[in-house]
């Protein structure tokens, strides 16, 4: 059984270092399975190339924090055109464990009791993926056991000003401590760094509670595979089994 995982794929090579660092960490968690890191766009290999020659069965975990397009467009078509037997596991977030390393990321960036938190994410023209960040902010409110508003770079409300700033309620009086919601760093942390926040957190990068998450993703579809009948393993199917 192969496990492969989808990033999107960068032009940065510090994320691309992150995501092979990734993909060791969940290499780690279980030796003796295949893991393969792929990529839509951008990066090599690429998953449209990668996938026919993989060993099956193989399930796809998309490196996507939420939904989207890459998400329910783009990755569903790469998949039926060029490995049709193979399982797509659903998005990684939202999820109680990428509150857990957000966190951890904050506490490392210096987060203090009186910070107000903002989860940075890149935004998405989907309301179900800006949708699916607002819930991750939530989750996050519970664990740091305190308000989290999620403000969006490219698409979504509230955003980031041009200046980089995020529109964010002036009244709080307080320090405001981005919380990176990027796997890796690129394009949007670098925004993120230049928007006067007090503190910014890094990416989430290869993280135990990450590498734990994929694999509970990759455990998700194959409880779906046990539950369907022999004659539908040979479809591609999509599985969106809770957080």
């Amino acid at each position: 059984m192969t496990l492969v995982l989808a990033a999107h794929g960068t032009r940065d090579a510090r994320g691309e270092a992150v995501l092979r660092d990734l993909a060791e960490a969940v290499r780690a968690r279980r030796p003796g399975h295949r893991v393969h890191l792929a990529h839509l766009e951008i990066s090599r290999p690429l998953l449209s190339s990668a996938l026919p020659g993989l060993p099956g069965p193989v399930t796809i975990v998309p490196l996507l924090l939420a939904g989207g397009y890459h998400a329910h467009v783009d990755l569903p078509e790469i998949v039926s055109r060029t490995r049709p037997d193979a399982r797509l596991a659903r998005p990684l977030g939202p999820h109680p464990l990428l509150s857990r390393a957000l966190a951890r990321r904050l506490a490392e960036a210096g987060l203090r009791p009186d910070d107000a938190v903002v989860l940075a994410a890149a935004g998405s023209s989907d309301p179900a993926a800006l949708a699916d960040v607002r819930a991750q902010a939530r989750l996050l409110s519970v664990r740091l056991g305190r308000p989290v508003t999620a403000a969006f770079a490219a698409s979504g409300t509230p955003a980031f000003a041009a200046s980089g700033t995020p529109a964010l309620p002036r009244e709080w009086g307080r320090r405001t401590a981005l919380a990176s919601y990027l796997l890796a760093p690129g394009f949007f942390h670098t925004r993120f760094q230049h928007s006067g926040a007090a503190l910014v957190s890094a990416p989430i990068g290869a993280d135990p509670s990450l590498a734990a998450l994929i694999w509970r993703r990759f455990d998700d579809v194959q409880r779906a595979r046990k539950c369907q009948p022999t004659h539908h393993h040979d479809r591609m199917t999509s599985t969106r089994p809770a957080g």
